[in-house]
């Protein structure tokens, strides 16, 4: 056989390809995923996140530790820590994107046969968190 009619370029991108699955399968299976209790709601995140929540009092590129974890596992869905309630040492570190407003919402008082109706609305402030880590000690 001619090693000429091969040609190199072939065998490299096949290895690159490879690789890559390789890297992807590895991510896949190695991301930690966390249930985290904020601000009275409970929210499943991952490193890399963006999480909108309730306003907080602090400025951009701040950094804030959630604590309050209640669950911990991995992407194949086999529970890793479990909190009675809160797992022990755990931690999610993130930091503030951004403050806004959302959407707004509208609040409407009727009572019928009385021809009374009320409409009022707001916009919540809210904060846009990026989760940076999830780490257990």
């Amino acid at each position: 056989m001619n090693v000429g009619s091969v040609g190199y370029e072939s065998i490299n991108t096949k290895c690159v390809d490879f690789l890559k699955k390789i890297l992807i399968f590895y991510l896949y299976c190695f991301q930690m995923y966390a249930v985290v209790a904020f601000k009275g709601h409970q929210r499943l995140v991952q490193e890399g996140d963006t999480l909108v929540v309730d306003a907080v009092d602090l400025e951009k590129d701040e950094k804030i530790e959630l604590d309050r974890v209640l669950l911990l596992f991995d992407a194949a869905g086999d529970p890793v820590y479990i909190g009675t309630p809160t797992v022990p040492g755990a931690k999610v570190s993130a930091t503030v994107v951004s403050n806004q407003k959302g959407d707004k919402i509208r609040v409407i008082k009727f009572q019928g046969k009385k021809r009374y109706k009320r409409t009022k609305g707001f916009r919540p402030h809210q904060t846009t968190l990026s989760i940076n880590k999830i780490s257990v000690s």
